[in-house]
């Protein structure tokens, strides 16, 4: 991630002077693409700039595998897309934080896919900043034309339904949620394609982990699982990529291994 941070950190000390508080600071990339690696340097930076920060991931907003809406499609039984978090929730979140209350940030526990207890939920009062991760925080829904065309054989399988009830959901509750955005960074991947990869790579370092852990019993996918998995992601991911440098408010681009520049824009 060379460069990243310091490219991040002179932005962001721009967009501070004339902050509200608390700024809310969106960062979106594809899977494995470093949004967590970033989120938590720059947290560290601002602490030690004197100011208080509340990281937030929109995967800790994801629904327990019972709450999510597989009566609309059996695709939403993944976690993943627009339709398996408690948008709700976040909403809460955002709310109490905006009014200076004390807040228990939600932590989502991957290798159980379900939610942490509360009671191990971390509490804030008052940030300053607010980084709010996601692989598809700020993403915009759509054309209903473009959900013509399935991207992949998940796609096919379904028929239609699925890739349409994740754009009404950017449309509605998460266009709501990603509001709350004042500035939004986009790490931009070299392309799709590389994303398997990046996951499998997530894959193996939770492996490792759990492993250290004693965690012998929990889930992780194999690489043939990951390739299907990501199936998931493919058409947002892409549209993403297309769009989100015309509107984000600083675009870094990676290369194959997550070193960055600033796009020629900036």
């Amino acid at each position: 991630m060379t460069g990243s941070l310091e490219v991040v950190e002179t932005k962001i000390r721009d967009w501070l002077k004339s902050a509200e508080k608390p700024f809310v600071l969106g960062i979106c990339g594809a899977q494995g693409s470093g949004k967590s690696t970033l989120s938590e340097a720059l947290a560290a930076y601002l602490e030690g700039e004197g100011l208080k920060v509340a990281l937030l991931s929109l995967d800790d907003l994801y629904l327990s595998p019972e709450a999510r809406p597989v009566s609309v499609s059996k695709l939403f039984a993944t976690r993943g897309v627009p339709g398996t978090h408690d948008v709700a929730l976040g909403e809460r979140i955002f709310a109490s934080l905006k009014a200076g209350q004390p807040t228990y940030l939600p932590r989502f526990d991957k290798a159980n896919d379900r939610p942490f207890p509360e009671n191990d939920w971390p509490e804030i009062i008052a940030p300053d900043v607010v980084i709010f991760e996601g692989w598809c925080v700020g993403a915009r829904p759509q054309a209903d034309e473009e959900l013509t065309e399935p991207v992949n054989d998940l796609e096919r399988e379904d028929g239609g339904t699925w890739r349409r009830a994740i754009n009404e959901a950017l449309k509605g509750p998460y266009a709501t949620l990603f509001s709350h955005i004042d500035r939004l960074i986009l790490l931009a991947a070299p392309g799709f394609d590389i994303v398997r990869d990046w996951r499998i790579e997530q894959e193996n370092t939770l492996r490792a982990r759990l492993k250290a852990e004693g965690r012998t019993g929990a889930r992780v996918m194999s690489d043939a699982e990951v390739g299907r998995f990501i199936q998931h992601y493919e058409r947002l991911t892409r549209h993403i990529l297309q769009t989100m440098p015309a509107y984000a408010d600083l675009t870094l681009q990676l290369d194959s291994s997550r070193n960055m520049k600033p796009s020629p824009k900036y």
